[in-house]
């Protein structure tokens, strides 16, 4: 009983943080008819801004983290990232009547990381007078990147293979065709795989989120950073939740049959990516000495679901993906139950490695 009031306290505190609560705002103009709407270009910029501010934000971290000591959790984190997305595939994707592509960009979220929630974490072990390593906030755009991406591609691959099955009936379709194809020794398959990658990462969302991060890996973009990117990022924040709102409302009904779907993975998804995090982090430990506070951070990280880099991303890559579907999942059911079982973790660490 006492969970359970707990997960609806931890739950009704969600609806009143920013990201929720203006995504419902967005909601209820759109439920009660209102013309509000943002122009285009105008979101674009936002959302240009929001992913250069991420990018900068993670390569400022790197750039201060000892790269020999961060290599090992690093790529272990960037794994738990892409192996989530892949995970999804296999489990929500799969699930009948959900749409493969909504599917992806929830699993994506999923895979990110929210860095309001891995700062909680921090100060929970900070109050606990648990130590961890000075570079693990450094250690998620790593598993961040590596989700989205994924998940992007799997999507677009999927997009393709379904124009090209509803074109088959009018004559014959040669996937990977166009500029980006490959050469003639690749495969059809190939070629569209090629295609796709090449794609993404000429995206808008996905550009301004690499090079957000090469230029605060190797330049020193603070004064920037912190007088105009960090000032005005909550503001834009809450101006892209109001939009993904209205567009949730709009495309409520396409989920009325599959509800149920993306409720049981919202609260059973996070337990299980926190316990691959945890594997992986125990893993690390036994390899480097990554330490015990080290390796629930990183269960944390695996069980929490984007809240500011992945919306925006998967809005702007994605736009045929049902805003309601990931957004109200990862935020709505994902982040509570994450919050609640920092403690889980903490208690496996304690008995699995010790102080």
């Amino acid at each position: 009983m006492e969970t359970a009031l707990a997960l609806l306290a931890t739950f009704a505190e969600q609806l009143q943080k920013p990201t929720l609560s203006f995504l419902i705002g967005g909601m209820l103009l759109a439920a009660l008819g209102s013309r509000f709407e943002i122009p285009e270009p105008v979101y674009k910029f936002i959302v240009i801004l929001l992913l250069l501010k991420v990018g900068l934000g993670a390569g400022m971290s790197l750039r201060e983290a000892d790269l020999v000591e961060l290599l090992v959790p690093a790529l272990g984190a960037a794994a738990i990232g892409i192996g989530i997305v892949l995970l999804g595939t296999l489990t929500l994707a799969k699930w009948r009547g959900v749409c493969e592509v909504d599917a992806l960009a929830t699993a994506g979220l999923f895979g990110a990381v929210s860095a309001s929630t891995l700062a909680a974490s921090m100060a929970m072990l900070d109050d606990s007078g648990i130590s961890y390593e000075g570079f693990i906030g450094a250690l998620y755009p790593f598993m961040d990147i590596a989700a989205l991406i994924t998940a992007i591609v799997l999507a677009k691959l999927s997009l393709a293979r379904r124009a090209a099955a509803a074109s088959a009936s009018g004559g014959t379709v040669t996937l990977g065709s166009g500029p980006n194809s490959g050469s003639a020794s690749q495969s059809p398959a190939e070629g569209l795989v090629k295609s796709i990658m090449v794609d993404t990462f000429r995206s808008p969302a996905i550009s301004a989120l690499l090079v957000g991060l090469a230029i605060g890996l190797f330049a020193t973009p603070d004064t920037v950073y912190h007088s105009f990117y960090e000032p005005l990022f909550r503001g834009l924040l809450s101006i892209l939740m109001l939009i993904m709102g209205m567009e949730a409302w709009s495309r409520l009904c396409e989920l009325r049959k599959v509800a149920h779907a993306y409720i049981l993975y919202g609260l059973t998804a996070p337990i299980i990516h926190g316990l691959i995090g945890f594997a992986v982090g125990l893993a690390a430990h036994e390899l480097t000495g990554f330490s015990a506070g080290g390796v629930v951070l990183l269960s944390v990280m695996a069980a929490s679901s984007s809240d500011i880099s992945g919306p925006p991303t998967m809005r702007a890559a994605l736009p045929e993906a049902n805003t309601s579907a990931y957004v109200g999942t990862s935020t709505g059911l994902g982040t509570p139950v994450d919050i609640l079982s920092i403690p889980l973790f903490i208690a496996l660490a304690e008995a699995l490695i010790g102080g």
